[in-house]
């Protein structure tokens, strides 16, 4: 994978708050049965981001959960979920002696963790999910399947995750996690996850770039692919694939072509209209992709649908969709996410991790309609 867009694959994290529970809990279904009494789930990580959908949702189908962190990121959370603390960099002690019948792993980054964490369970749980990355792939210049190459590394004993890393140490965790439980292990692997609560700010820029109204950018054509994932999309094929006691390897992200960038802005922009109201209203204009290149602008969500990225939205998610992944509509992920992003505190919302400033996004429009 490119290095320049490794970094925007990497998580960060942020607690769910009030506004963002209100709209999770919405979205969320009612009770699942899985044709079973409730399992007992080990969720490792669980209060931030992916792990709070998966933790909600686990419990709201009656699942007991149990949630295994070091307690410094939003400790409480869940306060009716058993917590256990400890480290992935071998402080384990709190899960020895217990047994679940699977454990969810949205918080492994380094293989050495993976591997113990993976080891230490492998007699004491039925399956091990663990949330992987399309980065994981060798190359973009084309389309990837779950059988495509993986990233290698050199030093597969380094531990230090950034953009050239991220993606090698996913595959090498994959692999940990199939040697210590062969054939009872779950991998799957998302692209951009999106929705509300994302503390990247990846997606949240484009409904909230909208709901500031006016001129704005909008990159190459509308219709260039994106594909990504809505986080709620992602939790419940989790849930799923544990409950159906599925194995294997999932891309899960939406199908090829299933959105564009026009379709993603217009979504943006009628949710913009509808709860925001911005005077003016947004217009998009949309700006080629080698003024973009030449201009070195850097746009979240969109990659460029050429040389060596020609494939990034294009990756299959054929055999997800036939075991029963279901895809949000671009329309609510979008305004739910802008629903999110309305309740955040100013300096938030004001903010962005991710995106063009409204200095920098005024200087390009006006370069573009000079024609420079």
């Amino acid at each position: 994978m490119p290095q320049q867009l490794l970094p925007r694959l990497l998580p960060r994290r942020q607690f769910i708050g009030s506004a963002a529970a209100a709209v999770l809990w919405a979205h969320a279904e009612a009770k699942i049965p899985s044709g079973g009494p409730p399992l007992r789930l080990l969720i490792l990580g669980g209060t931030q981001f992916i792990g709070v959908h998966m933790t909600q949702l686990a419990l709201q189908r009656g699942h007991h959960v149990t949630l295994f962190n070091r307690g410094k990121s939003n400790p409480t959370v869940f306060p009716e979920v058993e917590k256990l603390r400890g480290d992935r960099n071998g402080q384990l002690d709190a899960l020895r002696g217990r047994s679940w019948d699977a454990v969810i792993d949205d918080s492994g980054y380094v293989p050495r963790h993976v591997r113990l964490s993976a080891e230490l369970l492998a007699a004491h749980v039925q399956r091990y999910l663990y949330i992987s990355s399309i980065s994981a792939y060798a190359s973009f210049a084309g389309a990837n399947d779950e059988n495509s190459p993986l990233a290698t590394t050199r030093d597969a004993s380094i531990e230090v995750v950034n953009g050239d890393t991220y993606g090698p140490l996913k595959a090498l965790c994959e692999r940990a996690v199939a040697v210590a439980m062969p054939h009872r292990a779950i991998v799957l692997r998302p692209g951009f996850v999106v929705g509300p609560d994302d503390p990247t700010d990846r997606f949240t820029y484009w409904p909230a770039r909208a709901a500031r109204g006016g001129e704005m950018l909008a990159p190459g054509t509308p219709s260039a692919p994106v594909q990504f994932i809505d986080a709620r999309d992602l939790a419940r094929f989790a849930l799923d694939s544990i409950e159906r006691e599925v194995t294997g390897t999932f891309n899960v992200v939406a199908p090829p072509d299933a959105y564009t960038m026009g379709a993603l802005i217009a979504a943006c922009v009628q949710a913009a209209v509808t709860l925001a109201r911005p005077r003016p209203a947004p217009k998009p204009i949309w700006v080629s992709e080698k003024f973009l290149e030449r201009e070195s602008v850097d746009l979240p969500i969109w990659v460029p649908s050429s040389g060596d990225t020609a494939g990034f939205a294009q990756v299959s998610a054929r055999r997800a969709l036939d075991a029963g992944l279901r895809i949000t509509p671009i329309a609510r992920t979008v305004r739910d996410t802008l629903a999110w992003q309305l309740h955040r505190s100013e300096s938030e919302r004001t903010h962005l991790k991710a995106g063009l400033t409204p200095e920098r996004e005024k200087e390009l429009l006006a370069a573009w309609a000079s024609g420079k």
